[in-house]
């Protein structure tokens, strides 16, 4: 079984309020991508990714008029994709929602947040904590609550998967460097307690004996920056430390990166965001990770159509896991 995950930037933009795809050559969120682009370098990368499921970061939204899955379904039908059926978790208000697209022939999926106690909630609860250590408790929320599935496979295996999308630790709307610091630090605080509480709802479920798959785009790695000497480690360590594997993260492979941001002068940052973790109890099932990066990856490197779609089509990287269920 192949499972992904893809954060699909500005997928939003490329759906009108009934949720029919726009292809046409309007600009798309994208620097100087149009949406006709776009829509056609996201279908060649699901294409050739081919997952059995792939979790899909900042799906369409959610809204008054508009609905995630339809969006969704009506993107695989358009390019007769395997990949019919889609499930999501709680919306948001961000117009970046979590959402699921599966086969149906490989596998079932159902939104199933199981309720923790006060130590590990539901992720459209308020989770507790105190972040500085001032002896207050703070009240930490997802501003996009992860999605928590229950998932059987043809063959009957059953796991967990939750798929997330941890806080940004840019300091958006800073006035000055010293404004900067503050955000970027009060960013860090919240998006660790974030990691905190998916480790504990993670545990909860691995000490229940149950196979979890956590997956999605962390925002975080260790080493990404100078902020964690601070606070002594990163998102994805409390994750790991948990009791989740993912050999990225784990520093077992060689400056690996699943997203690309262009900067002033033709320069481009690169960052491990992205991530598929699995449970110890997942590790005997012969679980391989690919990053699909244009560059860094042979076979996304050799192919032409290939490497461009994947440039095109986000400014992240899909990343696969195929292991045996």
């Amino acid at each position: 079984m192949r499972l992904a995950t893809y954060n699909i930037e500005w997928f939003a933009n490329l759906f009108n309020r009934n949720d029919n795809l726009v292809v046409d050559d309007s600009w798309s969120g994208r620097h100087n991508v149009t949406k006709a682009q776009q829509v056609e370098a996201i279908a060649k990368v699901l294409t050739a990714v081919d997952a059995d499921a792939i979790l899909i970061v900042e799906a369409p939204n959610t809204g008054k008029s508009q609905d995630t899955i339809r969006a969704l379904q009506n993107f695989a039908e358009a390019f007769d994709l395997r990949t019919t059926h889609a499930v999501m978790g709680f919306p948001n208000d961000t117009h970046q929602e979590l959402a699921l697209l599966y086969d149906p022939d490989a596998l079932t999926a159902r939104h199933d947040p199981v309720a923790g106690d006060r130590s590990a909630p539901r992720f459209d609860d308020a989770f507790h904590i105190d972040l500085d250590i001032d002896a207050t408790e703070d009240h930490v929320r997802f501003s996009k609550p992860p999605m928590e599935l229950a998932v059987q496979t043809r063959t009957g295996a059953q796991f967990r998967l939750i798929g997330a999308h941890l806080k940004s630790k840019a300091p958006h709307g800073a006035g000055s460097r010293d404004e900067a610091i503050r955000i970027s630090i009060a960013n860090r605080r919240k998006q660790l307690a974030q990691a905190v509480w998916l480790s504990r709802r993670a545990a909860e479920h691995m000490a229940a004996g149950e196979q979890v798959i956590l997956l999605g785009d962390l925002n975080d790695g260790p080493g990404l920056d100078e902020f964690e000497n601070l606070f002594g480690r990163s998102s994805v360590e409390i994750l790991l430390q948990a009791g989740l594997y993912d050999p990225h993260g784990a520093g077992s492979d060689t400056n690996p990166s699943t997203a690309r941001f262009a900067r002033e002068g033709g320069q481009y940052l690169e960052a491990l965001l992205d991530y598929i973790m699995i449970s110890e109890n997942l590790c005997a099932r012969r679980p391989v990770w690919r990053i699909w990066h244009p560059f860094k990856d042979a076979g996304c490197r050799d192919s032409a159509d290939l490497h461009q779609a994947l440039l095109t089509a986000s400014d992240h990287f899909p990343v696969t896991l195929d292991i045996d269920l």
